[in-house]
């Protein structure tokens, strides 16, 4: 990492802006573009602002993307003036979005075509992991490809594994989403039972971190929780694509996910109520609507 690299990154959203900007810091040449207005932060920085995908291929060895979902990475690969229009043979594209594992081999496949390489890197640690470099990037596709790419993950994130092939990233990430919205849920109905019985909720979470109910999730969104604050740092709108993604493939495979199947229920509650742009943690208020009562209220 000695050397300036060129690298592309597309897709700046609440995610993506703060992955790029490590990138920039890190002293590399790198060349963006977004589909909506360029943050503040690249905008002043030494990022070059390009205006396709396809710019963005022409000038990088390795591009990045970080977009919503599966739709939305085809079209930036291979719509017009897309991402493989711009590639030439040695060039390596790395899709950090979580999109579907099937739709993942299909890309690198036609990747793979061009004489270029394809890593799926999806990450874990929602806007906090993004801004520290603290994320978790599971990768699927070639060992000399992920070696090549892992001193620009390790500028991202902390805990960096190459999980398989091609699609076996993707496939890791669905397995994550499934228990984040499993214990964002097992920490909303604890808190909320606590609360309704006349317990301070602040005082229970503090108390059961120390012991085996301690996790990410009922430090970080138990505190969302009970302090009602719901900015998003991730959508559940984006939480329901992945289950979505979860409870197709389960149904493919011929596997029962009941659990996964309730979570999914409850944010499709929270957005009935205008709350897909709600954070995640919001699951809470399914529970919360259902009980009549919520979480900190006195009983």
């Amino acid at each position: 990492m000695s050397n300036q690299l060129k690298l592309g990154f597309i897709g700046l959203g609440i995610m993506g802006a703060p992955m790029a900007s490590h990138l920039v810091n890190a002293g590399h040449a790198v060349f963006i573009n977004t589909r909506s207005k360029v943050p503040e932060l690249l905008a002043k920085s030494n990022a070059k602002q390009c205006s396709s995908p396809k710019e963005v291929a022409q000038n990088a060895d390795i591009i990045f993307t970080m977009v919503p979902d599966t739709p939305d990475v085809e079209k930036v690969l291979f719509g017009d003036n897309g991402v493989a229009a711009g590639l030439s043979k040695g060039k390596v594209v790395v899709d950090m979005s979580s999109i579907s594992p099937i739709a993942t081999k299909e890309f690198a496949k036609k990747i793979n075509a061009l004489g270029c390489d394809y890593l799926d890197a999806p990450v874990s640690g929602g806007e906090v992991g993004a801004k520290n470099a603290t994320l978790s990037i599971m990768v699927g596709g070639d060992e000399g490809v992920f070696n090549r790419v892992k001193p620009i993950f390790d500028l991202m994130g902390k805990n960096i594994n190459l999980v398989g092939g091609n699609g076996d990233g993707q496939t890791a990430k669905v397995a994550n989403q499934i228990i984040v919205a499993l214990n964002i849920e097992a920490v909303a109905e604890a808190l909320l039972f606590a609360s309704k019985a006349g317990a301070d909720p602040t005082k229970v979470r503090q108390a059961l971190m120390g012991g085996f109910a301690g996790s990410k999730i009922l430090e970080v969104h138990g505190e969302r929780m009970v302090k009602r604050t719901f900015d998003p740092g991730f959508r559940i709108e984006l939480h329901q694509k992945d289950l979505n993604l979860a409870l197709n493939s389960a149904k493919s495979l011929g596997v029962s996910l009941p659990n996964t199947a309730t979570a999914q229920e409850l944010f499709n509650s929270c957005s009935a109520h205008g709350g897909k742009g709600w954070d995640h943690s919001a699951m809470v208020k399914a529970l919360e609507m259902m009980a009549n009562f919520e979480v900190g209220q006195k009983s």
